[in-house]
């Protein structure tokens, strides 16, 4: 009798967040594509995953598992068999899309499939690595409820090598570093804290009316309630790092970030000028839903300090939602303008705190009333918006894994209510954005990531020509 009641002793609850990506209205799965330079050698790969430590961490060797009261729980496994994990699909172009013309597109279409139709089973750990060996390609699928990006990419450096050396784990960047003495005026403090509030008020009050009636006029780009059972098309628009960077230089303290959000208004633009049938207006909202980290340092983490209790980068979901209203502006003779705007909006989101707020809300409507309701207010949030956001900052080094240099690292999502949900990751001085779209809607991907492309061109000739004057 005593062995039953041990076992359940030792099972964990589902934190806040994995609870809510666990219900039906939002069961995310993270479909990861990592491309390799070599053919796979399965049996290597098999050997090398058994080995490492995604295996080893709790989240990935436990069944989730509901108790008699409807209680989610995680619920450890003595072994995890790899077989029941790691399968070798063998699709042709024909399989996949009888118009694709290379590989690339073959795992485009492979990923756009999965996005809508192919559920994690629960009767082990809620993951799986697909291997497409024609194509050089693993997919590898981790339910959001295991954890968000941040601690899923840091989790996976673990288990690569650095190109040329191959004991050496990759480097993660340098960690956040107290004791610089604050110098600010008392002034300036004050002043900062009453925008703080002002800014946090204001964004609040907008992010609670989004979960309830207000939304985005509908363009040729809103999705809306059950588009994330619509088939999906998934294409890939590529950057240049050197070429982000360059543009981020053009305005004083730029990111990434900005140029980020500056392509995207830039080439929403354009592609809305494209396709619409009737003008759009000048200074029409498309808002976007962006994903925010909101450990203390931000970027990659070292896993031995996401793994500690009292660590304040902590494993898991731990970021917030923001809104981010980007507007149509056709008339624009400097492109360096769209990220201007783009600029001049995410500073006052860095400066306010919706992305704590959003994240501790979250959790206070899924302690009072329940994951469903939780998931219910997050839908509605999406139904009324235009497109999902994220980014997230990998390896700037060249990796292997089994020994086997890896080409790219690509990240999609499973389909939501939005027409259009983004992902971008970089890697070795690349950073690709997977466009998942609703085919039905936005039946042409690839001219939609060749506005995105060409948007940051502009930018970069715009960059560059500023710096010759």
């Amino acid at each position: 009798m005593s062995s039953p009641k041990k076992e359940v002793e030792e099972d964990e609850p589902v934190t806040p967040a994995g609870r809510m990506f666990l219900q039906p209205e939002m069961d995310q799965v993270i479909n990861c594509a990592i491309g390799l330079q070599h053919p796979i050698d399965l049996q290597a790969f098999k050997e090398a995953i058994k080995k490492s430590m995604m295996v080893q961490h709790p989240r990935f060797r436990s069944l989730y598992v509901k108790d008699k009261h409807g209680r989610e729980h995680w619920r450890k496994v003595k072994e995890v068999d790899i077989d029941k994990h790691v399968f070798e699909q063998s699709i042709t172009k024909d399989d996949v899309c009888k118009v694709a013309d290379d590989d690339e597109e073959v795992v485009n279409e492979y990923l756009a499939d999965l996005a809508v139709s192919s559920p994690l089973k629960t009767d082990k750990p809620l993951w799986e690595i697909h291997v497409l060996r024609d194509q050089k390609c693993l997919i590898l699928r981790i339910h959001h409820s295991l954890g968000d990006g941040v601690s899923l990419m840091s989790l996976f450096l673990t288990c690569c090598r650095r190109v040329g050396h191959p004991d050496e784990l990759p480097n993660i960047g340098p960690a956040l570093t107290g004791g610089i003495k604050d110098t600010t005026s008392i002034f300036a403090k004050v002043w900062r804290l009453v925008l703080v509030s002002l800014l946090t008020l204001v964004f609040v009050l907008k992010f609670i009316l989004r979960s309830l009636w207000v939304k985005d006029e509908k363009t040729v780009i809103s999705g809306g309630y059950e588009v994330e059972l619509w088939p999906r098309k998934l294409a890939t628009a590529k950057f240049k790092l050197e070429d982000m960077k360059l543009v981020k230089k053009a305005v004083n303290n730029g990111t990434i970030n900005d140029v980020l959000f500056g392509v995207i208004s830039s080439g929403l633009t354009r592609y809305l000028d494209m396709r619409s049938s009737k003008e759009i207006k000048e200074g029409h909202q498309f808002t976007g839903l962006a994903m925010v980290n909101i450990r203390q340092q931000p970027g990659l983490q070292d896993l031995s300090d996401l793994m500690k209790n009292e660590s304040l980068s902590r494993w898991g979901n731990q970021f917030g939602f923001i809104l981010l209203p980007l507007y149509h502006h056709k008339d624009i003779d400097d492109p360096l303008q769209y990220m201007r705007r783009a600029k001049a909006m995410l500073d006052r989101k860095k400066l306010s705190l919706e992305a704590h707020f959003s994240y501790r809300i979250g959790k206070l409507v899924m302690s009072l009333l329940g994951p469903k309701v939780a998931a219910l207010l997050n839908y509605r949030v999406i139904c009324n918006t235009s497109f999902t956001i994220s980014n997230v900052v990998g390896p700037q080094e060249e990796l292997m894994f089994a020994e086997n240099p890896i080409t790219y690292l690509r990240v999609n999502s499973t389909s939501l209510s939005h027409a259009i949900t983004m992902h971008m990751v970089s890697y070795a001085g690349n950073a690709d954005m997977q466009i998942l779209v609703a085919k039905e809607i936005i039946p042409d991907p690839q001219v939609l990531a060749k506005c995105f492309q060409d948007a940051l061109l502009e930018m970069k000739d715009a960059a560059m020509g500023a710096k010759i004057q």
